[in-house]
């Protein structure tokens, strides 16, 4: 079976529909309005509605990820190609950083764009970074263990390079389980200069349930995985510092082969909340990274009974709840009304001002008459 079909008949158990045999005729249209079934985080996540008020016009979201493939039907236009900061020779490239690309910024293919994967804020551009490896390079684990300090510097290079939003799906293998001072300092460069950060929060719940990085840096939003009755997947990361949680099991993305996988993790997770910040920060492109983070914290449904906890964070995501809360933290200050023009029957009243300054005088000088007498009597 071609690794083309195989998407097609995942997609096609999941949204209930025929699927296609290795002999059938199928075209990549038909793979794409799969795909497009598949997307069941669109209602989830209220996306429709939130479209009407912003789609992510005049964002950047680097993905600081494995590559991403600007090629693909549903990424055409929408990729900008960083650097490469592994150090390593090519080999297994853009598999996963293509996926999550397509979650932040796909713009979907064909006949009014009706195919293909949308992604949350399909109007954002994409600054790929490489910094990490693919899970099956064998390259991996000594390109994390000699460091480079790819991150740190994929942090700063995007920064530097216009990003408003940094989506680092990096939980569990491609995560690391101790942080570093240079990631944390330029994390906080980051957020100084008016940057989102949001990070998967860890795939290993069910067992070890670590502490990851970059997610357990302050300022960085984290991210878990709840599955499509919105349940905290098993695999997903229960920590203190998670911020939300959001849909992260049967997941339908475009893939490094200009085709469709569908996949669990919380790197999908915080992709498509990367997503939801970028749609706060086109409607509000003055927004601090606390703030947005705030509106993304309070615009979520399912909250628990305290308000967090390790599991859900503040709630499940919801992009139409979080800029509603944006457009309410960003309300300008009200001033002061100034006296308007006069325009009843009578005649105008006399300005407050002269009279304010008469009392005065004369508090000043019966205050002095007082003191006078005061020094007169003593003697």
């Amino acid at each position: 079976m071609s690794r083309l079909l195989v998407p097609v008949l995942v997609a096609a158990l999941v949204v209930g529909i025929a699927p296609a045999s290795a002999s059938d005729d199928v075209s990549f249209d038909d793979v794409g309005e799969a795909a497009r079934a598949g997307q069941w985080q669109l209602a989830a996540m209220r996306l429709p509605e939130a479209w009407r008020s912003s789609r992510g016009e005049g964002v950047v979201v680097a993905v600081l990820d494995t590559g991403v493939n600007s090629r693909h039907p549903d990424l055409r236009g929408a990729v900008v190609q960083g650097p490469d900061l592994t150090g390593a020779a090519k080999g297994l490239w853009g598999w996963h950083g293509t996926a999550m690309a397509s979650l932040i910024a796909g713009r979907g293919h064909g006949d009014e764009r009706k195919g293909g994967v949308i992604g949350v804020a399909p109007a954002a551009k994409v600054l790929s970074v490489r910094v990490t490896l693919e899970n099956g390079d064998p390259l991996r684990v000594q390109q994390r263990s000699g460091g480079h300090d790819a991150l740190a510097r994929g942090i700063r290079y995007a920064v530097d390079h216009g990003a408003d939003v940094i989506s680092m799906s990096l939980g569990g293998g491609s995560g690391a389980w101790e942080g570093s001072a240079s990631e944390e300092e330029a994390v906080q460069y980051a957020i100084d200069k008016g940057a989102v950060l949001v990070a998967s929060s860890g795939n290993d719940g069910e067992s070890a349930n670590r502490k990851n990085f970059p997610a357990a840096y302050p300022g960085v939003i984290a991210v878990g995985a709840v599955d499509r009755s919105l349940d905290v997947a098993r695999f997903s990361n229960r920590q203190d510092y998670l911020s939300v949680v959001a849909p992260g099991t049967e997941i339908v993305t475009a893939d490094g082969d200009d085709s469709y996988v569908m996949s669990d993790g919380t790197s999908s997770a915080a992709a498509m909340v990367a997503g939801i910040a970028a749609l706060i920060k086109s409607a509000h492109p003055d927004m601090s990274p606390y703030n947005v983070r705030t509106a993304i914290e309070l615009g979520t449904r399912k909250r628990p009974t305290d308000g967090h906890s390790p599991a859900y964070g503040h709630g499940v995501a919801d992009a139409l709840l979080a800029l509603r809360e944006a457009d309410r933290l960003d309300v300008p200050a009200p001033r002061l009304a100034g006296p308007g023009p006069y325009s009843g029957n009578g005649p105008p009243p006399v300005s407050r001002g002269p009279v304010v300054a008469g009392m005065v005088v004369l508090v000043a000088a019966m205050s002095a008459h007082v003191l006078v007498r005061h020094r007169k009597r003593r003697r």
